[in-house]
């Protein structure tokens, strides 16, 4: 199957300061985690792959002491509860 051609879209921001990405666009990065930089004024949406312990899955001062979470660490804890 061929797949179309996915044609830039204008995203209105939520009162909660969520978007959301087309179903389309993540079929086609084959990810349901992305990656957002900032470059100037403009967001870079990329595909995450998270294959290391490189990357914080969250950093919540009220939740967590500030302290961040590595993804690894994340996936011990869900194992523990399972």
């Amino acid at each position: 199957m061929k797949t179309k051609e996915i044609q830039n879209r204008i995203a209105k921001v939520t009162s909660k300061g969520q978007i959301t990405l087309p179903v389309k666009w993540r079929e086609r990065v084959g990810t349901e985690h992305v990656v957002i930089e900032t470059k100037g004024d403009v967001l870079e949406i990329k595909p995450a792959r998270i294959e290391t312990n490189d990357y914080t899955v969250f950093d919540a001062i009220r939740d967590n002491k500030g302290k961040g979470l590595k993804a690894n660490d994340l996936v011990n804890i869900l194992d523990t509860i399972r």
